[in-house]
Parts: structure tokens; sequence; C-alpha cells
């Protein structure tokens, strides 16, 4: 089955996807191309990486509400994120969500960590996000 941790909901939903973590807070204004779902931040420890259909987990975000209209856009194109864990409740990311259900039907289920438990992360780790906050750390592959 598989390590469970549990964290705060912030916006319900379902994802899965494997890891892409930093302990780096992200800037999407200029650091995440919507086109694409590339961490396009060279200075962040991320660059290159595609963060689309994974399960992004990054402490918050850095910047001002343009990271929201940037996530935005990912949902429409198909590139963001199959869920977001933090270490905290991020309002920027937490209204993209909200706007892109109410806009598409489609919230990036966000849930928000202890500290301890974003530590234990690591990416390409496969996971499930449940709509109760349910974190399901696959201990092989597949989930």
């Amino acid at each position: 089955m598989g390590r469970i941790i549990r964290g705060t909901v912030i916006v319900a939903g379902e994802g899965q996807g494997q890891l892409l973590v930093s302990a780096e807070p992200l800037s999407f204004w200029g650091g995440y191309d919507y086109h694409t779902g590339e961490i396009i931040d060279r200075r962040h420890p991320l660059s290159g990486q595609i963060a689309a259909g994974r399960v992004l987990a990054i402490p918050f975000t850095r910047g001002s509400s343009t990271t929201t209209a940037v996530l935005l856009e990912a949902v429409r194109a198909g590139t963001a994120p199959a869920a977001i864990l933090t270490t905290g409740p991020d309002h920027f990311f937490a209204l993209a969500s909200i706007v892109a259900d109410e806009m598409y039907g489609q919230p990036i289920p966000l849930v928000a960590l202890s500290e301890v438990d974003f530590a234990t992360l690591r990416t390409e780790q496969p996971v499930e996000v449940k709509t109760d906050g349910t974190i399901v750390i696959a201990e092989g592959d597949q989930i």
C-alpha cells in the first residue's frame, strides 16, 4: 500500500503522479512556462524540470498574484501540476485552483503538510493525493 501521511486540505481534489520536490519557493511569473509546464527560472533548483501532470511539492510561492494567472493558464492549456503540496496555506495557489474549478471544472488539489512530513518527500516518488488530505507514497514504481 505504501507510506501514508496526512495534510490539511486547502482545495479538495484527487491527483496522482510522480513527485517533483524542492525546498525552495517558486515564482510562477517568469518561473513557469504554462505552454509546456517547464520550470524556467534558471536560478531555481528545479530549472528545466516539467511539472505538468506531476505532484509539485514546494513550500510556498514567491512573488505576487501573477502566480495565480500563470497557473490558471496552465490549467487551461493542460500543463498544470496534477496536485500541489505545500508547507502551509498558499493563497495564490488556492485562488488559482478555485478559479480553475469555476471556469474549467478542474481544480488543482492543494494540500498543506507539516514541515516534518514535507521534508520526507523525494522527487520521482509516485504519490496519490486524496480528497481528505491523505497522501499515499508508493513503495515501488506504481500506486
